[in-house]
């Protein structure tokens, strides 16, 4: 159990680092209300999520210790969907609601798009 919580923590700790790189890079070319960093962060983690679950799958590796690196710990640390629900209400509250709708569409589609993408990547 222990090996496994430190497995979680490192990829953990690596996604958030590069979460919030992500967020930094991003907010140097783009300076608009649409949470840009964010929807970034949400496609690539979905994208990747799918690539290391089939590729866990296609490998037999999906009791590893590198599923709860990969999975539950990188994707965990650098995917933001907390921050995704508090930036919708904030858009919402400052009556961009078209925005806020914009997003959500764009984030759910694009992101089952890349999950579905991982996995056929991953074959």
């Amino acid at each position: 159990m222990l090996k496994t919580i430190i497995y979680i923590a490192i990829g953990g700790a690596i996604g958030s680092v590069l979460r919030f790189l992500t967020s930094v890079l991003v907010s140097k070319f783009w300076p608009h209300n649409f949470p840009l960093a964010t929807f970034i962060a949400n496609f690539i983690g979905c994208l990747l999520i799918g690539l290391f679950i089939g590729l866990l799958t296609k490998n037999q590796l999906e009791d590893s210790n590198l599923k709860w690196f990969l999975i539950t710990g990188f994707c965990g640390g650098y995917t933001t969907f907390s921050a995704f629900g508090l930036e919708n209400y904030n858009l919402m509250q400052s009556n961009n609601s078209l925005i806020a709708f914009g997003y959500i569409a764009l984030s759910i589609s694009l992101g089952l798009f890349a999950i579905w993408a991982g996995l056929s990547l991953s074959k």
